[in-house]
């Protein structure tokens, strides 16, 4: 397990399926997320389950957790690494409510840039962010993520296009608290 100052992140188990199903269903949650068709909840813990790939290199997806709580608060990820480049991309949600404005988000994404950086031998890590997600970009931007560039009209949400901001954070950019 991975510990920060006020989170876990472990494996994500089959039993951890009954949140994410809340969370997914969950309109601000899902409000940013490219999500795939709706998925049941018989579906979901099998693809936690029996279907579920190993974390590896390519694709690590960890659950966060408190640390005074082992009850699973959100999820994150380092997905697409890339050995020869040294490069991966960053998603990261906090599904309970209660937890969205505790730094939890924060120090969730602290341990994990740390860990691809140190562990993994990253040399930059990406992000995607709807400029309407000010809360999100804020808290990127507080860590030592910077916009690289927009890609336009590229979401769709609400019957509307939204652009798509990329954010960047290289080995050494990280800003400990």
């Amino acid at each position: 397990m991975l510990t920060g100052k006020l989170v876990r992140l472990r494996a994500l188990e089959p039993s951890d399926a009954e949140a994410l199903y809340r969370w997914n269903a969950d309109p601000v949650v899902g409000r940013w997320m490219v999500n795939d068709y709706p998925e049941s909840l018989a579906q979901l813990t099998k693809r936690l389950g029996e279907d579920r790939a190993p974390n590896s290199y390519n694709k690590l997806v960890l659950a966060v957790e408190t640390l005074v709580d082992p009850v699973p608060i959100g999820v994150i990820a380092l997905t697409d690494a890339d050995p020869e480049n040294g490069r991966a991309e960053l998603d990261v949600y906090i599904g309970e409510a209660s937890h969205r404005n505790g730094g939890y988000g924060t120090d969730a994404i602290r341990v994990l840039c740390r860990y691809g950086f140190d562990q993994m031998r990253l040399h930059g890590i990406c992000l995607w962010v709807v400029p309407e997600n000010e809360a999100a970009r804020h808290v990127y931007k507080k860590l030592g993520f910077v916009e690289e560039g927009r890609e336009r009209e590229r979401f769709r949400r609400d019957g509307r296009w939204h652009d798509l901001i990329v954010m960047s954070l290289l080995d050494g950019e990280l800003v400990d608290e």
